[in-house]
């Protein structure tokens, strides 16, 4: 159990780097306002983000499964900035600048309004999006979170042009709001716990927390309100309502970008709920995997009857969220490696169907299945992103979410038995369904009769962010190695506090 405790002190405050950068961009932004030379410094920031993140990847002994790079600071009262990094966290860090350096090309190409304004909101997210991953302090991961939801919560509002932008922010507040209470006070439970039963002061650090279980009742009470505060913004069924109204009246593709393309839920559940409260995760692991099967199929099937594309990609997120999820409560090292696997091939096919919808809505103004077709004729290389996308989602071979897939599935299978995995398996193939008929509809079919628009080809740099993706995408699915080799440590010593499961 010391194994996860261990960690190394950094020799440079390369996280505080990380999570500084793309700030103090923001704020240049900001102060420039709409100029010439604003768009190049996003450009800078955002490469320069990625740069560091390779530069955390490559600095990794990815064979110990420690933290590295340990930054700490004492701040007011219980609250301190504890910052490390494992295999985990880096994959996480590198999946976010690789995002983030890819949609200032993508906001140049939409050319939406105040762009400088827009590519300032999305440095800040990023900044805190990096703060989240390398936090160490439950409490700091909280707060920062908060930060984060409004930041993304200004951009659905602010750069959405449908004149139902209003419901779709007032939903996502609203339900995001819930779920920051259900964590700040998860958060404040566990805290107080420690207090309580050790009489030392409140603390929200990671390794002290970890290292104290809680009571069984108290353990069960922050259970629930943390799996459900991150539950929400996963999203995963039922707290998925807010999904489906920010894809179809929100900002079209940057802000559930940030939401979906970056797995936060997740890798807070990997990264604070399992360590923390192993009893409590114990006793309800089978109910939670059992609401995940649950909402694999309830989410394909709604799909299935979807009209509109960007609606589609809401549910298929929600069905392969689910995947993701029975992976992480199997409890298995293997299954553990696949889940966190899968969430980064989600979060990358996710954000490369959703910037190929939003190239696509703006040739034809729409994203109704019924209004389109025809599509592939001219704008094939988008066509293919799109489906190299939706084939990483089906977990086909030559796709990283094929291994991690299979990972999931060979652990569920031996934790739960062959029926939990035999229907978990049917709902990949009925989103395997609705993947391939919604591409079909969209690009392969004749065109709605009277159809007269000019569909424009492809530009030079919506071909670059389409390859970039496509190429990352294929490259993991063929040399998952690396990425295996990057999670195996951390996530061995995770399972290792499960060994009565």
């Amino acid at each position: 159990m010391s194994e996860i405790f261990w960690y190394q002190h950094a020799g440079w405050p390369l996280l505080a780097t990380l999570q500084l950068l793309p700030l103090l961009g923001a704020a240049v932004l900001w102060r420039l306002g709409e100029r010439p030379a604003s768009l190049r410094i996003a450009h800078a920031v955002s490469v320069a983000e990625l740069a560091l993140a390779l530069w955390l990847y490559r600095e990794l002994d990815v064979h110990n499964p420690g933290f590295q790079f340990a930054e700490h600071m004492h701040l007011a009262g219980p609250l301190a900035y504890h910052a490390g990094a494992d295999g985990v966290t880096v994959l996480f860090v590198l999946l976010t600048a690789l995002i983030v350096a890819l949609l200032p090309f993508y906001a140049r190409v939409r050319m939406l309004a105040e762009p400088a304004r827009l590519l300032s909101v999305i440095l800040a997210v990023e900044a805190a999006m990096m703060s989240m991953l390398v936090s160490l302090d439950l409490l700091w991961f909280v707060l920062v979170s908060a930060i984060e939801l409004a930041l993304v919560g200004h951009l659905v509002g602010r750069w959405s042009f449908s004149p139902e932008r209003a419901t779709a922010t007032s939903r996502y507040l609203q339900f995001h709001a819930v779920g920051v209470l259900l964590l700040l006070a998860g958060a404040l439970v566990v805290g107080w716990s420690y207090h309580d039963t050790t009489g030392a002061a409140w603390s929200f650090d990671l390794f002290v927390l970890a290292g104290h279980p809680l009571p069984d009742e108290l353990g069960v009470i922050a259970f629930f309100l943390l799996f459900y505060g991150l539950g929400i913004r996963t999203p995963i069924f039922p707290f998925h309502g807010w999904l489906r109204p920010v894809a179809l009246y929100g900002d079209m593709a940057i802000a559930p970008t940030l939401l979906l393309g970056v797995k936060l839920g997740i890798y807070g559940m990997v990264r604070f709920v399992l360590p923390i409260l192993p009893d409590a995760v114990v006793a309800w692991h089978r109910y939670v995997v059992g609401f995940a099967v649950a909402g694999v199929f309830y989410a394909a099937l709604l799909a299935l009857q979807r009209v509109n594309l960007r609606s589609l990609i809401a549910f298929a997120v929600v069905s392969h969220t689910s995947l993701v999820i029975i992976g992480v409560f199997t409890l298995d090292v293997i299954a553990l490696q696949g889940s966190i696997l899968l969430a980064v091939t989600f979060g990358l096919a996710a954000t490369t169907m959703l910037l190929m919808t939003g190239l696509v809505y703006r040739r034809t103004r729409t994203t109704t299945l019924a209004r389109l077709g025809g599509l592939f004729d001219r704008i094939p290389q988008l066509a293919l992103a799109f489906l190299v996308a939706g084939l990483a989602i089906m977990a086909m071979p030559g796709t990283p979410g094929f291994d991690a897939a299979h990972l999931v599935l060979e652990a569920a299978i031996h934790r739960f038995g062959a029926l939990t995995t035999v229907t978990a398996a049917l709902g990949n193939v009925a989103t395997a369904g609705f993947l391939l008929w919604a591409f079909q509809r969209a690009f392969l079919a004749p065109p709605p009769p009277g159809q007269k628009v000019a569909v424009e080809r492809p530009t030079t740099m919506e071909l670059a962010i389409a390859g970039v993706l496509v190429i990352v995408m294929l490259y993991a699915g063929f040399r998952m190695e690396p990425l295996h080799e990057l999670v195996d440590a951390p996530l061995k010593a995770l399972a290792a506090r499960f060994p009565h499961v």
